[in-house]
């Protein structure tokens, strides 16, 4: 076989692609600008003599318009959209209560669930999401988060080669392969791939990666505990922050107040002040109150979300009444989770219109979710419970004055506006603070199953259906315009639509077709499947030091030249270079695996010896299953 001739325009191109290569693995520069470097690079050199097919000036920045970046846009508003409804917690809640506290059942659950929610979003926001939920189940099971969070960060990844919209690469590669169809002749055009054409190998990736962790995770994941405890990185636990601060030492509990108790009729107020307690909240054959009303008359059967000192709460409330303590929050546990509520403090600044008011006359459950634990004034502490360090009052019939700490109970929603009310400061910063939305969550559905349902069953334009999906959730105020601006990762839209040119470029210089002839001549004889496996594994290098859409655009149309020039489905050999680009494990350069370090405390050394072996198993597993079903 003879080698093409290499021409001048051909050498630019290998030039600007080691260049991407170099600025990509060195960071010298953050990989976002060195896209943009590079494209305005190209855009320039498209002016030199003799280098005109290197990019056409006037469409150089039609990256910006295609159909892949309109597309994961739109991913990230829905994903965004049914986030803000608090749907996707809801999901998280559910695989909370389910999971029980073993290792051998919470992975399976989490990370099997985190694999499918990832198929329809972008992987790195499916991976954000369930951050809090292993930072949740890691506190209450004991089980260090290291040991959850790379099982859960790996099937992310792999989720997302369930569907063509999963991950950037596979959104990206219908456009590549139109864009390549452009050069070829008609006999030879490509079909682009349908919303599931991928999915029984994205399926059984997930498998694999589910039953590797759940088999051989006791001696590939780390033990050790991440830096800040089970805790680290989702705030202060509400016990150790009340008793560090305002020397109020309680415990949460929950109770049981058993059918004809001799509680039923008394109100809340009256067994806070005469037990030194908080009852924040209570459950009622299936209504449950959180910061119930103080003026609340207790009923039964029902269940009290109790936070006090355990002897107290234990020895003269829960033993006199006949009442039961369970062992840990259960109807109560999600409620009462950092990611959901906590323990703020709240100053009353001066010229408010609540000084000379008491919390009972203010109603300050009622009217924003407050439970009040103490108000700290000068260098007094006044609260329900009684110690050394504070003076133990009725606070809730205590008038406020300028300048008091409130230090409050609240879930965080609630929280989030009332940092909008001028009658208050809310001092407490590290808190979630968006406004959930969850009488939304059925438009949320709604628009979508309209973009499902235009993806799955009609010939619209991916971008397009996406679109709708995302504009219907705006206009339907499940997001505001400037929240789901917020909602766009831009870093990753300039990535890629300035990746593009590049892409264009190695293909309309005739370099992609030089280098696949010229890798034909090093590895002439192999068979098909030996030319597929080292474009996978060649992938598979490239995304380790690069970004995967960066490796998907230099990549599939070296697999379309090389697959043509051997005999063998050019589609296909573009397909393996797509869903090779997800093997990104062996090193923490992919954006979910960047995430999950700081949480979990991980080393470079604990993703070499678990990404190791996942690594061959993906190339083992993709390669089996691209044979099978293509």
């Amino acid at each position: 076989m003879e080698s093409l001739p290499l021409t001048f325009e051909m050498v630019t191109v290998l030039g600007l692609l080691a260049l991407t290569v170099f600025l990509f693995v060195s960071e010298i520069v953050r990989i976002d600008l060195a896209a943009i470097f590079v494209m305005v690079l190209l855009g320039g050199l498209s002016y030199v003599p003799g280098l005109g097919n290197l990019a056409d000036p006037s469409m150089l920045f039609a990256g910006f318009s295609s159909n892949a970046v309109m597309s994961i846009v739109a991913v990230m508003i829905i994903g965004a959209g049914l986030d803000r409804t608090g749907l996707m917690s809801k999901v998280a809640a559910l695989i909370l209560k389910r999971g029980g506290t073993t290792e051998g059942r919470i992975i399976p659950i989490v990370s099997g669930s985190v694999g499918v929610i990832s198929s329809f979003m972008q992987n790195v926001g499916a991976a954000a999401l369930f951050l809090p939920v292993i930072s949740r189940i890691s506190a209450r099971t004991e089980i260090p988060m290291s040991r959850l969070l790379m099982p859960m960060g790996f099937c992310a990844i792999l989720g997302g080669t369930i569907t063509m919209v999963g991950s950037s690469p596979l959104i990206l590669l219908n456009d590549l392969i139109l864009t390549a169809n452009d050069t070829l002749s008609p006999e030879m055009q490509m079909d682009t791939f349908g919303l599931f054409s991928v999915t029984p190998v994205g399926i059984m990736l997930v498998l694999t990666g589910v039953l590797y962790f759940v088999l051989f995770g006791r001696w590939v994941l780390p033990s050790r505990r991440e830096r800040g405890g089970a805790d680290a990185g989702s705030g202060r636990s509400m016990q150790a922050y009340v008793e560090n601060t305002y020397g109020l030492r309680a415990d949460m509990f929950e109770v049981r107040v058993p059918e004809g108790s001799i509680l039923v009729g008394h109100t809340l107020s009256d067994l806070m002040v005469a037990h030194h307690m908080y009852i924040l909240g209570t459950s009622y054959r299936g209504n449950k109150i959180i910061a119930p009303m103080a003026d609340t008359t207790i009923e039964a059967p029902a269940r009290l979300a109790v936070m006090g000192l355990r002897r107290v709460v234990e020895e003269e409330f829960a033993a006199p009444y006949g009442l039961d303590i369970l062992p840990e929050l259960n109807v109560f546990a999600d409620d009462f989770a950092q990611t959901q509520s906590g323990v703020a403090e709240v100053v009353i600044p001066p010229g408010s219109s609540v000084i000379g008011q008491t919390p009972i006359d203010l109603r300050l459950r009622q009217t924003h979710g407050m439970s009040i634990l103490a108000i700290h004034r000068g260098e007094d502490t006044m609260s329900h419970v009684e110690t050394e360090d504070h003076v133990c009052t009725h606070i809730g019939q205590v008038p406020l004055q300028a300048g008091d700490t409130l230090v409050v109970h609240a879930q965080w929603d609630r929280l989030t506006r009332v940092k909008k009310d001028r009658d208050f400061v809310v001092v407490t910063s590290d808190f979630p603070q968006e406004e959930l939305r969850p009488h939304k969550v059925g438009w949320a559905l709604f628009f979508f199953l309209i973009a499902l349902g235009l993806i799955l069953f009609s010939d619209v334009r991916l971008s397009l259906c996406l679109l709708a999906g995302a504009t219907g959730m705006i206009l339907s105020r499940v997001l505001s315009i400037d929240e789901a601006y917020e909602a766009v990762s831009w870093s990753t839209v300039f990535l890629l639509a300035s990746l593009i040119p590049l892409g264009q470029a190695v293909q309309n210089t005739g370099t992609a077709d030089w280098i696949a002839n010229y890798v034909l001549i090093l590895l002439d004889g192999w068979p098909l499947w030996g030319l597929q496996a080292g474009l996978a594994i060649l992938a598979t290098a490239f995304t380790l030091v690069m970004s995967n859409v960066g490796a998907t655009v230099l990549l599939v149309p070296l697999a379309i030249s090389i697959a043509i020039s051997a005999g063998g489905d050019p589609a296909v050999f573009a397909l393996t270079v797509a869903i090779s680009t997800s093997n990104s494990f062996l090193i923490p350069t992919h954006q979910v695996n960047a995430l999950i370090m700081g949480p979990a405390g991980s080393r470079v050394i604990d993703f070499v010896k678990s990404g190791g072996i996942m690594t061959i198993l993906f190339l083992i597993v993709s390669m089996t299953g691209l044979t099978l079903f293509f």
